[in-house]
């Protein structure tokens, strides 16, 4: 397998370049544009951890890692269509799974550009690439952002996800939608993963936990969103990677019982996939906050707030296809992942 890997800076990608470099036969090539949606030093950290120093990186020239013989990076924009033809056409990918992504519900509010151009026209010149170089399976990330004003629960990719609520669920969307026609027309294996609040150690500094373990240790009082009536399918990190790494290794294939008078939207008669990927198991917001009280030893004083614009109530992932597929069974628990977190989170800023 030469397996693509995009956003390999990012936090996910970051954590399935660990979980997939010991594949047997394996040669993988991690890619990013290293924006400045978040802190770029965070981004240079994880890189540096798979042996890519920062002094290497240049734009469009492939780095050797200094850890692994079979991992090179390369910085690149998804938007830059000949450079990416150039780099699919000189490395004969077999496998591409593509994490890179404008994130953030919120941001796709105030910038919404950022997702046409990243989610929409790079993921298109993904597809392109695929297409021209006989890609045997993509990946690719979704979110369970798509599911918008759904409230039937648990979220099920066999339910109508008509009804987003931001761009950036949109944008996901969209992907699905995009995908889904390269299936058909080039028979082209897609699987898409609707990733469900990802956290974990070397995390995104947008997302609450970071937030949350940021303020408290401050003394400063966290923001609790919809008068802290909700609900979320938090999934720890290495139980999303080690779904994402079987998914990339069973290529999708068509639904023989798939029927155009009764279209299900998780399966085609093309080698389309929609899966889920999520803990499976709801925890309520206060629940949540609760547990990093106790792991850090401090009271959070919190500011209850509405629901944001473009959030939801609640999530919760039916990730019963994932676990009939491929035998996805997600393993860590709420404390046990928050604690990784936390401890990793006062390792990296140095605060004891």
């Amino acid at each position: 397998m030469k397996l693509l890997i995009t956003g390999t800076a990012g936090f996910i990608g970051y954590h399935l370049v660990e979980k997939m470099i010991d594949i047997q036969n394996i040669e993988i090539i991690g890619l990013d544009v290293i924006n400045d949606y978040y802190d770029v030093n965070l981004k240079f950290d994880r890189l540096k951890n798979h042996g890519i120093e920062k002094s290497q990186i240049g734009d469009g020239n492939l780095v050797q890692s200094s850890r692994w013989n079979n991992y090179r990076f390369i910085r690149l924009d998804l938007m830059n269509k000949s450079a990416l033809d150039e780099l699919f056409q000189n490395e004969g990918f077999t496998h591409v799974c593509n994490l890179a992504a404008q994130a953030g519900v919120r941001y796709s509010l105030e910038n919404p550009q950022a997702y046409i151009n990243s989610n929409i026209q790079g993921f298109i010149n993904i597809l392109e690439a695929c297409r021209h170089n006989k890609i045997q399976h993509l990946t690719y990330a979704s979110s369970s952002s798509v599911y918008g004003l759904n409230e039937t629960m648990p979220f099920s990719v066999h339910h109508n996800v008509d009804h987003p609520i931001s761009l950036y669920a949109a944008s996901k969307k969209s992907n699905e939608l995009m995908a889904h026609t390269y299936s058909k027309l080039f028979n082209l294996p897609t699987t898409g993963l609707r990733f469900f609040t990802v956290y974990g150690p070397w995390g995104r500094p947008d997302m609450a936990l970071f937030l949350f373990t940021e303020a408290m240790l401050k003394g400063k009082p966290i923001k609790v969103f919809n008068h802290g009536k909700m609900r979320r399918d938090f999934t720890y990190v290495a139980d999303i990677v080690e779904g994402v790494s079987r998914v990339i290794q069973t290529t999708a294939s068509p639904n023989p019982e798939w029927s155009g008078k009764e279209p299900d939207p998780g399966t085609s008669v093309a080698p389309y996939r929609v899966y889920n990927i999520g803990n499976n198991n709801p925890v309520e917001l206060m629940s949540f906050v609760e547990a990093i009280e106790n792991k850090l030893d401090i009271e959070a004083e919190k500011e209850f707030l509405p629901l944001q614009l473009g959030d939801v109530p609640e999530t919760s992932a039916d990730v019963s296809d994932l676990a009939r597929d491929i035998g996805f069974q997600p393993s860590t628990s709420i404390n046990e992942g928050i604690d990784q977190f936390i401890d990793w989170y006062l390792s990296y800023y140095h605060k004891k």
